[in-house]
């Protein structure tokens, strides 16, 4: 299995100090880099302290500095090499649920499950997975996501739903959490075709769990379902996240060269800006095949069109309670 050549590290004040003590008294060379504290080099690996107390290791004897230098003298905990002794959960056959674009206006729900064992937990350690909120570009996003499926084979699946079917299904179900619910045990059963013998399928917790048991099927209800808070940190859980995302980027992408424009993400000023030129190139009920109505910002579109919900029919009706609530 290929080193892994990057970490990343956020440290405390006290941490910060002690590496600037070391890299200052050891063996290390000194270099010059933007925005950082101090920074050196050894023959195989360069370590930067950033303003914001981020440290930053890459090279191919990152490893070696992590485990015998940074994680000993400055985090005073063992980590690299441990992680199965730490959690060794994580390692064990299970998969993993997420879902992306349930914040955005434009674009389809998608819902991505992802099987880990052993071996394809170090495989994703080495690829650096993590939750896809944490990937600082959609280009990274979108080769990770690529580069995991390549990995997975057939043991992934993903639940796309398109925005004129995820309103036809609001307007049966008037929540977003048991419409979430019905597309994360969809995904659980369809991964469940390739990996039968799975124990346990891992999400981020959201409304209830009954949800999802219910939605499952004769398959799915021998499964273990766990809901737990920053569920992301499980490599599976994080692999859905990114494979999700980047259906989605994909979907979105698409979707825009459809329309001859490009539709971005959320749910700001520029989104609506967005929804209401597209609504006048073509008409205001372009909106139920492009964007999910039942965002606030569909009032806004209208408004500014002067047109009403009525103009979109039964499945662009207005929401009389809050879209998504996650437990906290």
């Amino acid at each position: 299995m290929p080193l892994k050549t990057t970490f990343t590290h956020k440290l405390t004040p006290a941490q910060q100090a002690l590496l600037k003590d070391l890299l200052k008294t050891g063996n290390y060379r000194p270099v010059l880099i933007e925005h950082a504290r101090i920074a050196a080099e050894t023959p195989d690996c360069r370590i930067a302290l950033y303003k914001t107390g981020r440290c930053l290791v890459q090279g191919k004897g990152a490893e070696e500095f992590v485990t015998f230098v940074l994680e000993p003298l400055v985090l005073q905990q063992a980590g690299v090499g441990y992680e199965d002794v730490l959690n060794p959960e994580a390692a064990a056959p299970h998969m993993g649920v997420d879902e992306s674009g349930k914040g955005d206006f434009f674009g389809p729900l998608v819902v991505a499950a992802a099987y880990t064992d052993a071996e394809l937990t170090r495989a994703m350690r080495a690829m650096d997975v993590k939750d896809s909120k944490a990937i600082s570009s959609d280009r990274k996003a979108l080769d990770l996501g690529r580069d995991l499926r390549r990995l997975l084979g057939r043991r992934f699946s993903v639940v796309k739903i398109g925005p004129a079917a995820y309103n036809r299904l609001y307007s049966r179900m008037r929540n977003v959490n048991t419409l979430l619910a019905w597309a994360h045990a969809r995904a659980i059963e369809n991964l469940l075709a390739s990996v039968p013998d799975c124990p346990q399928a891992i999400s981020d917790q959201f409304g209830s769990k009954s949800q999802v048991s219910r939605a499952l099927l004769q398959k799915g209800r021998r499964i273990e379902l766990v809901q737990r808070h920053r569920a992301e940190s499980d490599p599976a859980v994080a692999a859905a996240s990114v494979i999700a995302r980047e259906q989605f980027l994909r979907a979105l992408a698409a979707m825009g060269q459809d329309y001859g424009m490009d539709l971005p993400k959320g749910a700001s000023e520029g989104v609506r800006a967005t929804a209401v030129e597209l609504a006048r190139k073509r008409e205001p009920r372009v909106l139920l095949e492009a964007a999910k109505c039942h965002f606030k910002t569909t009032d806004a579109v209208l408004a500014e069109l002067g047109q009403t919900r009525a103009v979109l029919g039964p499945e662009g009706r207005a929401v009389s309670r809050p879209a998504f609530t996650r437990k906290e």
